[in-house]
């Protein structure tokens, strides 16, 4: 449009979101997402029983740049050739094609159900907010149905009883979250069910949060137990069904909500285009993020990993991608030296309920209710805005002081 390079950007998570933020005004720039917002993922559990409101932790990617064109849309097949992305729009399904000079791939992931039977069926999810508001509504139905009268006893347990499937960040966060809810606010507003509630977490390996220090995981897994939180390690699951899951040995769990939160997959789009792959579908790109066999092709994030040094699909890595490659680009234009990609590991945080979190940092293992203090100030540092800074303090004042929202609309 003014004699710059088109350069198209796909999807609007962390690494796509941090590469716009520090992109100069050297490209005439186009985002394609199916998802209009910038969401801040790491408080998403916390939406799914009130914590936090849902808009509280997402940003227009309007926002994100002056300048840019955004097409609410799914990029649904790539033409490597003619340089061309056909797409989808997300509100009338209308079909288009979008022609790029560049093209940065950040996609993200889907939740990896390993081909278990069932589950796409009968499991919820926790990648998006449509899935914090379906298990949220979900959580108060369940609550609501288990307080009619006449209801078998058996059935009652059953609705009352939430598994979560997958014993890292994600679920052992929902899980602390949940257990916050029913102990602060459910106890007060169903007495009569709190003795019924149950709260499982099912895991494959020996231990829950593996990535963590030994002693953090210990710590963790023991505030669970006092909670009475179930863990069940080494125990796959091998079948879900409409009320309950089939684990290795056989055994069978009945639940009410069943919570999957046990990895990630290649989303569609990048499993179909005809690129480089490693075993577990994502891109191979090198550590300028370029894919292989191109120079205007590059991928960050989750669908991409970099040859010989593969990184945890995290928010953090791909905010130091989109950074990083920002920077890319802008050398291409304006000139200058870019040295490979390092990456930086900041640490990582977990809340584990009642007010206790867990830091795992190069310099400090850190656990317990000054370590909550940090994690809620980490992250309040991080969100973008300073509209929805306010939001997210707001929220957790009003959920302390007033409780949690139990509406069913």
């Amino acid at each position: 449009m003014h004699g710059r390079q088109q350069l198209l950007v796909l999807g609007t998570g962390f690494g796509a979101f941090n590469l716009l933020k520090h992109l100069r005004q050297d490209y005439d720039v186009t985002v394609i997402s199916p998802r209009n917002h910038f969401l801040f993922t790491p408080l998403l559990p916390s939406t799914a029983v009130g914590t936090l409101e849902f808009r509280s932790i997402i940003e227009p990617i309007r926002s994100a740049k002056k300048g840019i064109r955004f097409f609410h849309a799914s990029a649904e097949s790539l033409d490597i050739d003619t340089k061309c992305v056909h797409c989808t729009g997300v509100t009338d399904g209308r079909a288009f094609v979008t022609q790029y000079d560049l093209l940065v791939m950040a996609v993200g992931s889907t939740p990896n159900t390993y081909g278990i039977p069932g589950v796409s069926k009968h499991a919820l999810f926790l990648k998006d907010l449509r899935d914090a508001s379906v298990l949220r509504h979900g959580i108060i139905r369940n609550f609501e149905r288990a307080s009619l009268p006449g209801l078998p006893v058996n059935e009652r347990r059953r609705l009352l009883h939430f598994v979560v499937c997958g014993g890292g960040p994600t679920g052992i966060e929902f899980a602390a979250e949940l257990n916050d809810f029913l102990l602060d606010d459910i106890q007060e507003l169903y007495p009569h069910l709190t003795a019924e509630v149950e709260i499982t977490v099912v895991e494959a390996g020996n231990e829950i949060l593996s990535t963590f220090d030994e002693k953090l995981r210990r710590y963790a897994a023991e505030t669970f137990r006092r909670r009475r939180i179930r863990i069940l390690t080494k125990s796959p699951v091998v079948r879900v069904d409409e009320a309950s899951v089939t684990l290795s040995d056989l055994s069978r769990i009945p639940y009410g909500i069943l919570v999957w939160a046990a990895g990630n997959a290649s989303v569609p789009f990048i499993r179909d285009i005809p690129l480089e792959k490693d075993r577990q579908g994502r891109l191979i790109v090198d550590s300028f993020f370029r894919v292989r066999n191109s120079d205007h092709v590059f991928a960050i994030g989750d669908c991409s990993v970099v040859e010989g040094t593969p990184l945890p699909a995290t928010a953090q890595v791909a905010q130091q991608q989109g950074k990083y490659l920002a920077q890319c680009l802008n050398a291409r234009v304006r000139g200058g030296k870019i040295k490979p990609f390092a990456y930086k590991h900041l640490g990582m945080l977990a809340y584990i309920g009642n007010n206790r979190a867990l830091a795992d940092l190069e310099t400090f293992k850190g656990r317990g209710w000054t370590t909550w203090v940090f994690w809620r100030s980490t992250y309040l540092s991080r969100i973008v805005s300073l509209r929805n800074k306010f939001s997210v303090l707001t929220d957790w004042i009003r959920a302390r002081i007033f409780g949690r929202d139990t509406s069913q609309f």
